[in-house]
């Protein structure tokens, strides 16, 4: 809905900053990081960003803390600067870079050659606004969530602590692990969300919930969606896509002790501790 991924993934010593913040990135422009990264271990035999804990290296990415070979010029020098830009507002951007007095020494553009022959009737059918040519897919199981996405979801490993105040703030995502198969954990999601006003929509374990009345800024939406770990073991998301923080905040803690405990098969007795999470 904001226009911007939120799947944090790729090898941790090529990926931007702004990825591993989760909190949303351009694509482009993470890319564009990561292959300045590759420039740089073409040139240099090393990688600019390496250190043997993670924390360490993280906060080097975040600072864009590196230092080039004696033996770059000033021009490749520059440009990697320009490319290894922590902010990605202003990191440089293909066609500047295609402008680039070094990058242009010796670069030939390619050239795509189309077969006369190939039928594009299909790849418009995909693309195709109307129902009659919409493709849907349905999944059989959730999408797998690997170690690093793993690592960076976990509040201990979070940059935030680092490089920001929290003064209490409240976060607009939450999430919690579940052993319950993933369509009972949307089903008794589902169930807990629509006696408190909100309007369901599932498909291939992602559920959009909106509200029926409109709050301070507007309806809250949250996005939800189960991931699966393990065969045996779901890690559930839920993230605030409208509306506004705090009244999320109020609907994700309270309602969802009851339900949660139900969700990850506690007894009574430790349903009381998830008021924590």
């Amino acid at each position: 809905e904001d226009g911007l991924l939120h799947t944090a993934c790729g090898t941790p010593n090529y990926v931007a900053p702004e990825v591993l913040k989760d909190k949303g990135y351009d694509g482009t422009s993470s890319d564009i990081w990561s292959c300045g990264v590759i420039l740089f271990v073409l040139m240099a035999g090393y990688l600019p960003f390496d250190e043997p804990s993670l924390i360490g290296l993280y906060k080097k990415i975040w600072e864009a803390s590196f230092s080039c070979p004696s033996w770059f010029s000033s021009g490749a020098r520059n440009l990697i600067k320009r490319i290894l830009d922590p902010n990605p507002v202003t990191r440089i951007t293909i066609p500047e870079i295609l402008q680039d007095e070094w990058f242009k020494k010796g670069y030939k553009p390619p050239k795509f050659e189309q077969d006369e022959d190939v039928n594009l009737d299909d790849i418009d059918a995909v693309f195709n606004d109307s129902t009659e040519h919409l493709v849907t897919e349905r999944k059989e199981k959730p999408v797998s969530m690997n170690a690093f996405e793993l690592i960076s979801r976990s509040q201990s490993f979070s940059l935030d602590k680092l490089f920001e105040k929290q003064c209490g703030s409240v976060k607009p995502e939450t999430s919690f692990a579940s052993q319950r198969p993933p369509n009972e954990i949307l089903s008794k999601i589902e169930e807990a969300a629509k006696p408190l006003g909100f309007n369901v929509h599932k498909r291939n374990y992602k559920m959009k919930l909106k509200g029926d009345k409109s709050g301070r800024k507007g309806q809250l939406s949250v996005a939800t969606e189960v991931f699966e770990v393990a065969p045996s073991l779901h890690m559930v998301e839920l993230r605030k896509t409208g509306g506004d923080t705090l009244e999320f905040h109020k609907v994700t803690t309270k309602p969802r002790v009851y339900t949660v405990g139900k969700i990850s098969g506690l007894d009574a007795s430790k349903r009381e501790a998830l008021g924590s999470l």
